[in-house]
């Protein structure tokens, strides 16, 4: 059971975790999802897995993006390739872990929205084998998309997974079960934690641990960062643009990053961003430029790189690590009514970098019905109900952290099978096989 942003700090308001052992994580590097999670499934860093971060520059297509869901772009042999090879009959379930579709294993379940030619975006999710999807949802009820992420993310999400990972479970008795259960996570950054969040999970993870006890599986909890305070956003984008360095595109009097043109630009992921330089000439210029941003700790070069075992062609040519309560924004216009239309609303893939003030919302309620009413009338109508102002945000995570901050966790009650009470990320890859024997 994944249960983001989960800490030892916070376990001691969750009872239904006594009586487990409990091993500190040193976090993957950028502490982030799509990397942790494939350090813990390889036993890899990204140098070799090529995770950089929850999404890159693809150089091939002078396109960023973010949330990709094919398993092959993580180029290294997961948990269950190995357990396979060891056992025929071994088999698993990825419940809502990422780069969930097109893998090995034998059982997923990962959101996937419909998106009609009329603009509309539909709750749904993508299964295999792909009569999975129908037996859930016909069980279960629509994956309620819109309580996974934006500004209505809560508990409604995790409990579905929970209940989808049971009835997987009953049909079919994976040997190894991957759970995702996100809840933590949004508070963690709307507004720090909570004990009605804490409880809410609490519930659900009792629940399974009952669940999965009485079917005779060994239960692990585990966790993928700590989430910190943060007080202030970082804009380096508009520092590359005012450098000159940033290229844009005018749409009707709206701008837009043209990542191909520009002589360099950044991808921002949390606590981390990945600076990409098509100028090389202009390489010293840009790392200067980013290391003088207020807010910026430090800036990997190729030497950094290979340090925090990074050194893979997704990540660009500089990583900025920013400062304990500092986060990097995507933020590029420098005047607001130039921004895209896209700025304002909930759109993970067009974004050029990552966006947690997707998690807020200052409309209100009645503005939000009316949008919401006249498409279902059938009328066009941008849903836009995000604010533009990152000093919303109120925590993040992704830098580097020391044991003795807020790492995440991995608790079991086979104690046997922890190598030691302190952990580096590619170690729960050990941990799980040493579970499955």
């Amino acid at each position: 059971m994944n249960v983001v942003g989960l800490t030892e700090k916070l376990i001691a308001s969750m009872p239904h975790l006594a009586g487990f052992t409990l091993a500190k994580i040193k976090p993957a590097f950028p502490a982030v999802t799509c990397t942790a999670q494939s350090d813990y499934l390889t036993g890899q860093y990204p140098e070799s897995h090529g995770i950089v971060g929850n999404g890159w520059y693809f150089e091939d297509e002078c396109e960023i993006k973010f949330w990709r869901q094919s398993n092959r772009l993580v180029t290294a042999p997961k948990i269950w390739d190995v357990a396979k090879a060891a056992d025929p009959n071994f088999t698993c379930a990825n419940l809502f872990w990422w780069y969930n579709m097109y893998s090995t294993v034998d059982f997923s379940v990962t959101p996937r929205p419909m998106y009609p030619a009329d603009g509309r975006k539909l709750p749904d999710v993508w299964t295999q084998p792909s009569e999975l999807r129908d037996q859930l949802q016909s069980e279960l009820g629509t994956f309620p998309l819109f309580d996974f992420w934006g500004p209505r993310a809560g508990i409604a999400s995790t409990k579905w997974i929970a209940e989808a990972a049971k009835q997987v479970e009953r049909r079919h008795s994976p040997t190894l079960t991957l759970v995702y259960l996100p809840h933590l996570d949004y508070n963690l950054q709307r507004v720090g934690p909570l004990d009605a969040d804490l409880q809410a999970v609490d519930a659900v993870v009792g629940d399974l641990i009952q669940f999965y006890e009485s079917q005779g599986a060994q239960v692990i909890v585990l966790s993928e960062y700590g989430i910190r305070p943060v007080t202030t956003p970082v804009h380096l984008n508009r520092v590359l643009r005012k450098h000159g360095l940033l290229a844009l595109r005018n749409e009707k009097g709206l701008e837009l990053l043209d990542a191909g043109v520009s002589a360099a630009f950044a991808v921002a992921d949390h606590q981390v961003a990945h600076v990409y330089v098509n100028d090389k000439t202009k390489l010293e210029q840009v790392r200067k430029a980013v290391a003088e941003t207020p807010g910026v700790e430090r800036v990997l070069d190729e030497a950094g790189k290979r340090e925090f075992k990074i050194n893979h062609p997704r990540a660009g040519d500089l990583i900025a690590i920013a400062k304990p309560e500092a986060w990097f924004t995507y933020y590029y216009w420098l005047d607001d009514a130039r921004a895209p239309d896209f700025a304002r609303t909930v759109d993970i893939h067009r974004k050029p970098g990552y966006d947690p003030v997707e998690l807020l919302t200052t409309a209100s309620a009645l503005t939000i019905g009316w949008k919401l009413a006249k498409r279902k009338l059938g009328m066009r109508s941008l849903l836009d109900v995000i604010p533009l102002d990152a000093t919303l945000v109120k925590g993040s995570h992704g830098r580097p952290m020391d044991w003795d901050e807020d790492v995440p966790v991995l608790l079991t009650k086979q104690m046997q099978h922890l190598p030691s009470d302190r952990l580096h990320s590619v170690d729960v890859f050990e941990v799980l096989r040493r579970h499955l024997g």
